[in-house]
Order: structure tokens, then C-alpha cells, then sequence
């Protein structure tokens, strides 16, 4: 970002300045007309601009294409000089947007000590929106299940075109994680993903937040959407967007434009959107939270993120590498799973699916001791009572004759192992330590089958069996 697009009108200032900032090792367009500097914008925007106020046979004067350049590339520091200056000029020049102000003829110290300050508040920007649209965040896909196979080649797939993409799936689940894997992937890569939280901006800033604003006292000031401009604008929870903004939304989509807050002028983004939510997104059409016409516009590739209880098998692969993680970054402790802490990691309930799981490595990691292998007494109980060494029953259970609540024992524990292992008989059996041929009576005499769902094979009670 060391390009620096000098504009005057007097040959011998432009060129004096450019000798000058070449020897400090910056790279400069020269320009000597508005129509020139207009040209070399639309060539390469420059990491910095130097512009005269006073332009002599041009259409446009340096105001003119202050606010042009503040208007369509906000980012681009730009310092005013003019040897006509007065303080009225300057602060009409600083209201438009304008870096700074220098009059000729001008000290070149003080001009090269304004220019690195204008390039080092820029770098600044820009690494605080890298921050906050949270790049740093990695977008590693991981797993072995035939649910997770399934949902990263549809995700391969959609990394080869443009389309928009609706994600759904539970709390937790991981789909920011699938929309930044599309991102990463893409053609687009190298270019800005934002996120736009949807539940968490208030309703009455959301307009703002994501179109910007233009106001006479701060300039321009860009919102997410200018931000995400060549890259991924990601709209999480789509369905928790004000029913206002839904529709300049839908807008933006059909014709890449729009309007800041406060401006009059469009500004054209190219963007790609994905989207997500956790809601029966049809119940919320009905109920008339999300517009039908947004959706169609948002769901041109729909995918579903299966949840960790639909992935089981890849319980240990994450939590290993959740581990590794925590010890890079906080320096927790680098303990292997053992097999009785796998084996229950694949078998409690996860409501709140990945996220869920990396809390729960995270405690224990905290809260346990020593530095050997994490075993299941590390583990956070169940909800049901448990002592040392022994299974203590639940009241539904205790009530029941022994030969019923055998029945319940071993419905409810098959059922566990088989999607422990990703609807895989062969396994399953093996663990059990029973004949494949003898599990499969036990499972039929249970009513106890299995079926495909996001690819995987899930066991659960037959309907008939069920009722």
C-alpha cells in the first residue's frame, strides 16, 4: 500500500514531489488533470492520494473528486494542498473526508511526516476491520463420518460458482464455519468475509450498521456491506433481520446497490451472500417474520449441517483437536482421549452440537488435574444420578418389572452404540462383544432400525414399535 497518485496542475510540483517520496521508497502515479487522476483511479485504486484543490483546464476541481473518491473507495487516505488555502477551504476539504490540509508552498518534512501518518492511520483501519470482520478465524473442516463426507461435498461443490447459499442447521452446529470453508475455497478468497450478526445489532442501528452513513460532520463512513465488497457478506440468523431492512436487503440482492444512511448517491458492491439460521424458516414466513421473496432470493443452494449428534463418529477427531488448540492459545494442558472418555464423549446428548464440545474440552482441561490421559471420571456428569462405580436408576426405570426394563436397557443402549458408530452394524457388534447375525435379531426383536439422514445412518425405534 505504498502507491501514492499525486494530482497538481504545475508539472514542476508534482514531479518535485514524486523525486521526493521515490526516495523514501514509496511508488507514485502522477496526474495532472481531473480527467488524468479519474483515469488512474479507475486503473489501480492508490494506497494514498496527494491532491491539489486548484485545477486548471479540468472538469472537475480537487473537492469535486474528494468527494468522488470518498464516495466510492472511503479508505483511501487523502491529503489536500493548494496555495490559495484559507481556513474555510481546509475545513471544507476535512469535512468531505480529507486526511489533511497543506498550503504551498509547502515544508517537504512536513509533508513526508503527514503522508507516513496517513499511511500508518490507514494500515490501522484496516486491521482493525480485518479484526472485526474476524478473518483471523480458521475455516478447517474436520471429520470422517459419512454425514460429514456428505455435507463437505456439497460445500465443494458450491466453492465453484457464485451462488448464494442457505445454510441451516442447530445452535452450534458449525455453520460460519461451512460458509467461511466456501469462502476459503473460492475465487473470492483473497477477498474481505463479514459477518453480520443478525440477533445482536439492535433493529433501529441495522441500516446503518450495514449500508453506512454520510453525514456532514464525520464524512463518510462505511458500513458492512462496503466492507465485504469483492468477498462473502455472511448473514447469520437471517431470519432475526427487522422486516425493514429484509426488504432493501432483498434490493441489494437483486442489483448489487444501494444507498448509505444519510447519502444520496448508489454505491455498486459485487458481493456473494450466505446465509444461515437454526429456525423453520417456512413457520417464520408464515408467521410472517421473514419475507417469502427474501428467502426464494437467499435459497438458491440450500445445505444442511448435520448436527453433532447425526456426526458421532467425529467426537474424537474434534475434541483431539480442540485439545491442541487450547494449547497452542492458552497453554492448557496436552492430554490424549482415552477410550472410556471417547466412548461416553460419543454417547451424552449434545443440544448445543460443536460449540457445546469445545466448551466441555475447555473445562476440563481448566478444571482437572495432572497431565496424563483425559478418562470419563475428567467428564462432566449426565443429568441422571451417578455414584462411584455403580449405575443408579431412574425412578421411570426402577418401577418397571425386570424383564420390561431390560428391554428399555437395552433399546436405549443399542440405539446409543449403533449411532455412536455412524449406523455401522459391524462395529457396533464388536463393541458389544456380540455375533453381527445375533445383534441383528436383538435389534429387530427391539424394533430398533436404521435409516439414511444427511447421508449418515441413524438408528431409532420403528414407528409401529414407537406407538
Amino acid at each position: 500500500m505504498g502507491d501514492i497518485l499525486i494530482t497538481d496542475d504545475e508539472r514542476d510540483i508534482r514531479e518535485l514531489i514524486s523525486d521526493i517520496l521515490k526516495d523514501e521508497g514509496f511508488t507514485t502515479r502522477l496526474a495532472g488533470t481531473s480527467d488524468e487522476c479519474m483515469a488512474e483511479i479507475d486503473r489501480a485504486v492508490p494506497g494514498l492520494m496527494i491532491l491539489d484543490i486548484w485545477l486548471k483546464d479540468s472538469r472537475m476541481d480537487g473537492i469535486d473528486i474528494l468527494k468522488h473518491v470518498k464516495r466510492e473507495h472511503p479508505e483511501v487516505p487523502i491529503v489536500i494542498i493548494s496555495g490559495h488555502g484559507n481556513i474555510e477551504i481546509a475545513v471544507a476539504a476535512i469535512k468531505q473526508g480529507a486526511y489533511d490540509f497543506i498550503e504551498k508552498p509547502f515544508n517537504i518534512d512536513q509533508l513526508l511526516v503527514v503522508i507516513r501518518r496517513a499511511m500508518e492511520t490507514s494500515r490501522l483501519r484496516r486491521e482493525n476491520i480485518e479484526l472485526k470482520r474476524g478473518e483471523v478465524v480458521a475455516a478447517e473442516m474436520l471429520g470422517e463420518s459419512a454425514a460429514f463426507r456428505a455435507l463437505k461435498s456439497q460445500l465443494d461443490k458450491v466453492t465453484r460458482s457464485n451462488g448464494r447459499v442457505l445454510l441451516s442447521g442447530g445452535p452450534g452446529s458449525g455453520k460460519e464455519t461451512a460458509a467461511r470453508y466456501v469462502h476459503a475455497n473460492s475465487d473470492r478468497r483473497d477477498a474481505p468475509f463479514v459477518t453480520v450478526n443478525s440477533a445482536a445489532i439492535e433493529p433501529e442501528r441495522m441500516e446503518e450498521v450495514l449500508f453506512g452513513r454520510e453525514t456532514p460532520g464525520r464524512g463518510v463512513e462505511p458500513g458492512l456491506l462496503e466492507q465485504a465488497n469483492g468477498g462473502v457478506i455472511y448473514f447469520d440468523e437471517v431470519a432475526d433481520m427487522p422486516p425493514g431492512t429484509q426488504s432493501k436487503i432483498l434490493r441489494v440482492l437483486v442489483d448489487q446497490t444501494f444507498q448509505r444512511v444519510g447519502g444520496v448517491d448508489k454505491v455498486k458492491v459485487d458481493l456473494r451472500v450466505i446465509s444461515s439460521s437454526n429456525k423453520d424458516l417456512q413457520a417464520e414466513i408464515e408467521a410472517g417474520r421473514l419475507r417469502q421473496e427474501l428467502y426464494h432470493r437467499l435459497n438458491v443452494v440450500p445445505i444442511h449441517v448435520p448436527s453433532l449428534e447425526e456426526r458421532r463418529e467425529d467426537i474424537p477427531v474434534l475434541a483431539e483437536y480442540f485439545i491442541a488448540g487450547f494449547n497452542q492459545v492458552q497453554g492448557l494442558p496436552l492430554r490424549p482421549l482415552a477410550e472410556d472418555a471417547d466412548a461416553l464423549l460419543q454417547t451424552m446428548p449434545w443440544p448445543g452440537n460443536v460449540r457445546q464440545l469445545k466448551n466441555v474440552i475447555e473445562r476440563v482441561l481448566i478444571l482437572s488435574d495432572g497431565t496424563g490421559p483425559i478418562t470419563a471420571r475428567d467428564l462432566p456428569k449426565g443429568d441422571g444420578p451417578t455414584e462411584e462405580d455403580r449405575v443408579v436408576l431412574s425412578g421411570g426405570l426402577a418401577t418397571l418389572p425386570l424383564r420390561e426394563a431390560r428391554e428399555l436397557f437395552e433399546r436405549e443402549y443399542l440405539l446409543t452404540q449403533i449411532n455412536r458408530f455412524g449406523g455401522n452394524i459391524s462395529r457396533t457388534a464388536t463393541f458389544v462383544g456380540m455375533e453381527r447375525s445375533a445383534l441383528h435379531r436383538k435389534l429387530k426383536s427391539l424394533g430398533v432400525v436404521t435409516t439414511n439422514k444427511s447421508g449418515a445412518r441413524i438408528a431409532h425405534v420403528e414407528e409401529e414399535q414407537a406407538s
